[in-house]
């Protein structure tokens, strides 16, 4: 009888779309205000000394931001794996929600070091669960793949960016004007409206999808080698950073030296994971291909990243520091400049969703591999901009907005030629009982590059100022020369795709 109520209902469309999409957007959306709009401000609490902040310097802070925000999407990967064997994608995703939610409640309690970091922690748990698998129920919802499907990304692409949009204007507005804690508090409650709408309509218009659990096959000794593959990575993991630590080159007790012994875990883990899938993953000769192409996709996402998420870090004190924030005589808050990139997303997102559709109608092919190389060149040229924003700032006059809202579109059109349509990708190419995995690989590579853009921001003191143009040239010039020669390589990925667009 519950079967032939939902049943109805749960095929409904909206724009030609079903009705489950809507009701994962307005979750993501509610997710995303907590989690963007705590961004946010993370940096600048950390390093205030002035209202109530953590009072630490530029480098400690971007360390400890680095870590949280590489944590956040490091730890997708295993609450992918949660969700393929235990939980199944829509549990993964409420109990994430929840957990996400007590992590807000805790940031929001005034409180010393010790409390502040077990709620970026929870937090991150949190998130983990949730980002990769509520991704992976929107690929469920098109099976049949093609142009709707990265269609459908993009709409729900803008779900993200709505809810980054009002959080970063709320979150931000509280936390830099009213008190830090007011903002975490209102991330709290965005995540808790998430919830509700995930359990109010996920059961009637999602049905069945989100509830698979990969049933492996039982193998006489496969079990046993399994457990000593992973033995003998964390073993190896254990070494490198032993050896790293005795010899000198990190130091662990140090927030910059943990944040840089994050991104030799944070590499490891993908590099074995992908070895791991190629050579004992159980994979035909044409998934193996495609692992390859998501191998390369990996690659290019965390360089993306690394540069466009200077937006929390890197640019979020360029903004606060040598930007022009008056508007007709109102300081307004630094970090609502970040707002641009969810207003840009918006405004785009439904012209680039079109224009992919138009391009396949009239059999035109921009493969997946060119548009990530595009994304890459488009990243270099916004850091063009910003090597001309930060000469200027050496000259003592705080710059025009111009210049980084110039850079901001730049960096909005690079991340819709490569988010979405990544995040569309990994649903089509990843074998289905490796797809929440998999997809939370994707995540991982955004994990790296965050934590890269921690690191980088680390420079940014008055100490170092100067350098400020040959840091942005040498992100410009990667940038740019990694998206040229992918593009190089685009036609021969495509193939490897095994006639999957």
């Amino acid at each position: 009888m519950e079967v032939t109520i939902d049943k109805p209902v749960s095929t409904a469309t909206l724009f030609g779309h079903p009705m489950g999409l809507f009701v994962l957007f307005f979750t993501e959306m509610w997710e995303r205000f907590s989690y963007y709009g705590m961004r946010a401000i993370l940096l600048l609490f950390l390093i205030d000394n002035v209202r109530g902040g953590m009072g630490l310097n530029e480098a400690e802070g971007a360390a400890i931001y680095g870590i949280y925000t590489a944590s956040v999407y490091l730890l997708s990967l295993p609450g992918g794996w949660i969700a393929d064997n235990i939980l199944g994608q829509r549990k993964s995703i409420l109990y994430g929600g929840l957990v996400i939610m007590l992590g807000h409640i805790i940031l929001a309690i005034p409180s010393g070091p010790g409390l502040f970091y077990a709620g970026l922690c929870t937090v991150a748990m949190g998130t983990g669960m949730l980002k990769p698998n509520i991704s992976s129920v929107v690929g469920e919802l098109y099976p049949e793949g093609g142009a709707r499907k990265d269609a459908a990304f993009s709409i729900f692409y803008m779900g993200i960016n709505l809810g980054s949009l009002l959080g970063i204007s709320i979150v931000g507005y509280l936390g830099q004007r009213v008190g830090w804690h007011y903002g975490f508090g209102a991330a709290a409650i965005a995540m808790a409206l998430g919830i509700v709408t995930f359990q109010m309509f996920g059961q009637r218009f999602l049905g069945e999808h989100g509830n698979y659990i990969a049933q492996p096959k039982i193998e006489e000794g496969k079990s046993s080698n399994g457990n000593r593959s992973l033995l003998a990575f964390l073993a190896i993991l254990v070494v490198v950073l032993t050896t790293l630590q005795l010899t000198g080159i990190l130091d662990m007790t140090t927030a910059l030296g943990l944040a840089q012994a994050m991104g030799t875990i944070i590499s490891l883990i993908a590099l074995g994971y992908f070895a791991y899938l190629l050579v004992a993953g159980g994979l035909d000769a044409v998934e193996k291909k495609r692992v390859v192409v998501l191998f390369v996709f990996f690659l290019a996402s965390a360089l993306f990243w690394a540069g466009n998420e200077q937006q929390g870090s890197s640019l979020q004190i360029f903004a606060d520091r040598f930007t022009d924030l008056n508007v007709f005589g109102w300081q307004m808050p630094s970090s609502w400049f970040q707002n641009l990139n969810p207003a840009f997303v918006l405004s785009l997102s439904p012209v680039l969703a079109m224009l992919w559709i138009f391009l396949a109608n009239r059999k035109i092919n921009f493969s997946v591999p060119a548009k990530f190389a595009t994304s890459l060149i488009l990243l270099g040229l916004a850091y063009v901009i910003m090597v001309f924003a930060s000469k200027l700032a050496l000259t003592g006059t705080r710059t025009s907005p111009i210049y980084l809202s110039s850079a901001y579109l730049f960096f909005t059109l690079g991340e819709l030629f490569l988010s979405p349509v990544g995040l569309s990708a990994f649903s089509k190419l990843a074998p289905k009982r490796y797809t929440s995995q998999l997809m939370g690989i994707w995540f991982v590579g955004t994990s790296l590059g965050n934590l890269i853009a921690g690191l980088f921001a680390g420079g940014f003191d008055e100490k170092n100022v100067r350098q400020m143009p040959t840091m942005f040239q040498g992100v410009a010039i990667f940038a740019l020369v990694s998206g040229f020669i992918l593009l190089f390589f685009a036609k021969p990925l495509q193939k490897w795709m095994g006639g999957i667009k």
